[in-house]
C-alpha cells in the first residue's frame, strides 16, 4: 500500500495482480500534513507527498528550463505586477498592526525595531532583508546558528510575531525594490548556504528564481533547523520551480493567510 498526500487528500493505491484501484479520502482528523505522513510511515505504508520532488530523480536541466519560463519576459511582467499589488496591499492592510508591533518590540526589549540581515537571492547574489527584530540584541556572539523551536534568544513579542509571520512583513519593502518576489523559495543566510550547497545536491537550484516572503516549502513543511530539514524543504522549493503557475502562487498566498490569521500550518 502506498499513501500519497496532496492538497488535504490521501490517495491510497492498492495494487493487485489483476487490477489496481485508487481510493481518495479526506484527512478526517485534520492532522497537519507532516504528522499525517509520519503516521502513514509508522503504519508501514510508504508515504510520498505529491507536492514535493524526489531530488534524487530531479534533473538540473529540467529545473533550469522551468526557471527560464518563470524568468521569461511575459511571466516576469505578470509576476512583478502581482508582487507590487500584493506588497502594497499587505502594507496598507497591516499598517495599524505594524505600528502596534513596533511599539511592542520597543517596550519588550532593548534594541532596534527593524534590522537587516544578509541573505542569498536570485542567481546567488546577496542582499539585505528587512525584518522585525524577534531576538535579543547580540543573539549570535559565536556566529550564525539556526533558531530552535524553543530558543531562549527569542523575545516574548518575538515568539508571537514569529508564530503569525508578522516579522516577515517588512520584506514587502524588498519585494517593491525588486530584490524578492512575494512568492518563492525563502532566502537563506550566506553562511548556511555555503554549507548546505556542499551537503545537499541541487541546493543551488533554489537560486534560479527570486526568493519570496512566503513559499511552497513554508506552507507545506515544518520549520527546518538542520541539514536534513533543509534537504526536505528543498523538495518543495524545487516542486514550486518545476510546477510554477499563477494558480499555485494564489494557493500559497491563501495558505499563508491562514497561517497569519490563525497561526495554523507550517512555517
Amino acid at each position: 500500500m502506498v499513501v500519497v498526500y496532496a492538497f488535504g487528500l490521501a490517495a491510497v493505491a492498492v495494487c493487485a495482480v489483476a487490477a489496481s484501484r485508487v481510493l481518495l479520502y479526506p484527512n478526517h482528523r485534520g492532522l497537519p500534513e507532516n504528522t499525517f505522513l509520519r503516521e502513514a510511515e509508522t503504519a508501514s505504508a510508504p508515504a510520498f507527498d505529491a507536492g514535493a520532488i524526489n531530488t534524487e530523480l530531479a534533473s538540473p536541466a529540467d529545473l533550469e528550463l522551468a526557471a527560464a519560463l518563470i524568468n521569461s519576459q511575459q511571466i516576469s511582467v505578470i509576476k512583478r505586477f502581482s508582487d507590487i499589488v500584493l506588497s502594497l496591499a499587505l502594507l496598507a492592510v497591516t499598517l495599524p498592526m505594524l505600528a502596534l508591533t513596533a511599539i511592542a518590540i520597543r517596550l519588550d526589549s532593548r534594541g532596534p525595531i527593524l534590522y537587516r540581515q544578509r541573505r542569498v537571492g536570485f542567481k546567488g547574489l546577496e542582499f539585505e532583508v528587512f525584518k522585525f527584530r524577534s531576538m535579543i540584541v547580540d543573539a549570535e556572539p559565536d556566529g550564525p546558528r539556526y533558531a530552535a523551536t524553543k530558543d531562549d534568544r527569542i523575545t516574548r513579542v518575538g515568539a508571537i510575531i514569529r508564530k503569525f509571520r508578522v516579522d516577515e512583513i517588512p520584506q514587502a519593502i524588498n519585494v517593491l525594490r525588486g530584490e524578492m518576489s512575494f512568492v518563492g523559495p525563502r532566502p537563506e543566510r550566506p553562511e548556511f548556504v555555503r554549507d548546505l550547497e556542499q551537503e545537499i545536491p541541487l541546493y543551488h537550484c533554489r537560486h534560479l528564481v527570486k526568493p519570496g516572503i512566503t513559499g511552497w516549502a513554508q506552507v507545506k513543511y515544518e520549520y527546518a533547523a538542520s541539514v536534513e530539514g533543509a534537504r526536505n524543504k528543498l523538495r518543495y522549493d524545487l516542486y514550486y520551480i518545476r510546477h510554477f503557475s499563477p494558480l499555485l502562487d494564489l494557493l500559497i498566498v491563501l495558505m499563508t493567510v491562514r497561517v497569519a490569521l490563525f497561526g495554523i500550518g507550517s512555517r
